[in-house]
């Protein structure tokens, strides 16, 4: 059984573990400062939010969202930014359930899509991307600014 919702204060140990092996996934490494922001944002529950997926009753994924307006439609867009699930729970539809969570608060929230990015190798994750979405071929780039 797989429940997704909002995460809650006592929650924060076990989203730190798994948010902290999704950066290492990408081979980044972040101040505590930035976990800590992004703790408060999600509580805060305003500009950025954030599930978590349960499995037997442990946290066995996370994911973060945010909306912004776009020139291109006429709703707002849903930017699906980082989705993980722990190693131990892959295969039960953790992802495929986080994913489908946030498409239902996006369209709750008038949002007219819900759109994601990862590595283009990142093969085990595109099979179930490419089951619940369209990739429609575009490349990111991205311009870092100086601190």
């Amino acid at each position: 059984m797989i429940t997704v919702g909002p995460l809650a204060a006592a929650d924060r140990a076990d989203w730190e573990r798994l948010f902290r092996a999704y950066v290492a996934f990408y081979e980044q490494d972040h101040p505590q400062s930035m976990y800590d922001r992004a703790w408060a944002e999600f509580q805060a529950d305003t500009r950025m939010h954030a599930f978590g997926a349960w499995r037997d009753g442990s946290l066995a994924g996370i994911t973060h969202f945010l909306t912004h307006p776009t020139t291109t439609a006429p709703d707002d867009l849903c930017y699906l930014e980082d989705l993980y699930t722990a190693p131990e729970h892959r295969g039960h539809g953790i992802a495929r359930a986080l994913i489908g969570a946030v498409g239902e608060w996006a369209a709750a929230h008038g949002c007219g899509s819900v759109y994601w990015q990862t590595r283009q190798d990142n093969a085990t994750a595109r099979l179930l991307y490419d089951k619940v979405a369209t990739y429609h071929g575009f490349i990111v780039y991205t311009m870092e600014l100086p601190a």
